[in-house]
């Protein structure tokens, strides 16, 4: 077998037409475990060993292995099944559609085109006598809180990973960022509106604290790139505050997300986060405030790539007629708990766009690119 554009189109289509919108962002989304399904049904007439593990409720893990003759290493090729909400475009979101080199539809790049090629790889080496042993994980809730990945990482411990998320050949990304999601809380006074001596503030205080923290991204995290990981991520996501229009609003929490490069950690965001807070409070003494972290992620650096990097580049040269090119990313994966679990992990894909937008799209052809590389980088790594 040949992998084609065909090919791809026509799996990447049927796991588009499958709504898996993870529950954690969007309640009532459904989860994976249809994705699961249609997956094991579609590899049931290969020579490969599948689970599907349901990790909660709806919430599915597939992990598809291909047993080698024995004394090679274990590759893994993670990727994830869920997808976020599809509020913005209900009509065509589920409805694959393919104009040119472009395949439309919700997680046609972000990630079930990047399942699409880890499946297709794994039937292409389905006659090929490999000594080691290939692992396709596609995993639940990298778009929530990566339930998936955390208990794949519990469960085996291949000798390498590679992390398949929708990107461009021919980058390979070797460190991204981490990140932060991060409530800042405001205690004001409740008061009656025509009592301001009463009354403090909660949200004339945050609005201090956000005034800072967007100067901080221009003057630090805008001034300041990482060379390889972009600028440091900031955004405010969530904001609540107040009762009423007649009484002095007491509590206002600002949710924040907010990344840390590969030499820093959150701690180093939160101890900044509280220096802005004594600044306002030199103008609101009163001012009681503080920072609840959320979640915290760790950036991702390879580490004992070595081995992988050498079989990619050699194959890239042969498919692309060029080495990959080591980068970074201003994004968070789950190639960090792949690395943080002590599994050797690089991550690559093909090149797609508006990515948890309107029209989504995956490139075809680079993503036949990137099946040929994982069949020759399988074939070479596991000898």
């Amino acid at each position: 077998m040949t992998v084609t554009s065909d090919s791809v189109v026509e799996l990447v289509s049927d796991l588009v037409r499958i709504e898996s919108v993870t529950p954690w962002l969007v309640p009532g989304g459904a989860g994976e475990a249809e994705v699961a399904r249609y997956i094991a049904d579609w590899l049931s007439d290969l020579p490969v060993d599948v689970v599907v593990d349901e990790i909660a409720p709806g919430r599915t893990n597939l992990v598809a292995t291909l047993r080698g003759t024995g004394g090679g290493p274990t590759l893994c090729l993670n990727a994830h099944a869920d997808t976020v909400g599809f509020g913005g475009w209900p009509d065509a979101a589920l409805v694959p559609r393919v104009d040119g080199d472009r395949l439309y539809g919700l997680g046609a790049a972000d990630d079930k085109g990047c399942c699409a090629a880890a499946l297709l790889a794994m039937r292409e080496l389905a006659g090929t006598p490999l000594q080691g042993d290939l692992v396709v994980a596609c995993v639940a809730d990298e778009e929530g809180v990566s339930i998936g990945t955390e208990r794949l990482v519990q469960q085996i411990r291949p000798d390498a990973a590679v992390v398949l998320e929708p990107d461009a050949l021919p980058r390979l990304v070797v460190e991204h960022q981490g990140f932060g999601w991060i409530d800042v809380v405001v205690h004001g006074r409740a008061a009656h509106g025509s009592a301001p001596d009463d009354g403090i503030d909660a949200i004339v205080a945050m609005a201090g604290i956000v005034t800072r923290l967007h100067r901080h991204d221009a003057e630090v995290f805008a001034a300041h790139p990482d060379p390889l990981n972009g600028r440091t991520v900031f955004h405010t996501g969530t904001v609540h505050g107040g009762t009423d229009y007649a009484t002095y609003p007491s509590l206002c929490t600002l949710g924040i997300e907010i990344g840390t490069q590969t030499r820093e950690r959150l701690a180093d965001r939160v101890a900044e986060i509280e220096a802005m807070i004594d600044d306002v409070r030199r103008d609101v003494p009163e001012l009681a405030a503080e920072v609840v972290v959320r979640l915290e992620r760790e950036p991702f650096v390879a580490r004992g790539h070595e081995p992988l990097l050498a079989c990619l580049d050699r194959v890239a040269e042969r498919t692309l007629g060029h080495r990959l090119t080591p980068s970074g990313l201003n994004a968070w994966t789950d190639a960090a708990l792949m690395q943080n679990a002590g599994i050797p992990t690089l991550l690559l894909g093909p090149l797609g766009g508006n990515f948890h937008a309107p029209d989504e799209w995956l490139s075809i052809s680079e993503t036949v690119s990137v099946v040929d590389l994982l069949v020759g980088t399988s074939r070479e790594y596991l000898g």
